[in-house]
């Protein structure tokens, strides 16, 4: 069977194909896909396709063979959800995960991209900066701004995000409320 014959073989067949599995399968989505996969198959047949010398029947027999399959794997999968259900209630996450994706939310958008990368998602400071098209420098600010911003907001203390206190001085790293100058540090 050349490509032309093939075409219009399946003109003519494949909507009168569809509808006897219709019947069989009752989902019209489901009667095109394995009406079309017989067909995906007769391609791959088709130069010795003519000598059956009932090539509808062949694709028929094929689209009702992969309707019974698909049919088959349904109800195992139905017979192994029933023996098997889901656990009635999923516990919702945490007090502390829900502190820290609020704190996240606050964070402006380079920060947060950075801590999350970096501490989540386990990232050094160069595959950050790589991901995100900043330079290693610009990383570690955000970087280090996030987790002051982070820390105060999370510890409950009277700190802003962006590092600064309640008064406006400075917080260090470590967030210990000292500023470089009262902890002797120059930075």
């Amino acid at each position: 069977m050349t490509e032309d014959e093939f075409d219009a073989f399946y003109a003519a067949a494949f909507p009168r194909l569809v509808g006897q599995l219709y019947a069989l399968t009752g989902d019209h989505g489901e009667a095109q896909d394995v009406v079309q996969e017989a067909f995906v198959r007769a391609w791959d047949r088709r130069r010795s396709f003519l000598a059956d010398e009932a090539p509808e029947a062949w694709i028929r027999t094929v689209a009702m063979r992969l309707a019974v399959s698909r049919w088959r794997r349904a109800r195992r999968w139905v017979d192994l959800v029933r023996r098997n259900p889901p656990a009635d209630r999923v516990p919702g996450p945490g007090p502390e995960r829900t502190a820290l994706v609020q704190a996240l939310r606050t964070l402006p958008e380079a920060q947060r991209t950075a801590v999350v990368l970096h501490h989540l998602c386990d990232l050094s400071v160069e595959q950050v900066a790589s991901e995100t098209g900043s330079p290693v420098g610009t990383v570690k600010a955000r970087l280090s701004r996030g987790r002051a911003a982070l820390a105060a907001q999370l510890s409950g203390s009277d700190a802003e995000p962006g590092g600064r206190d309640a008064t406006g001085t400075r917080l260090d790293d470590d967030g210990d409320g000292q500023s470089a100058k009262e902890s002797g540090r120059v930075r």
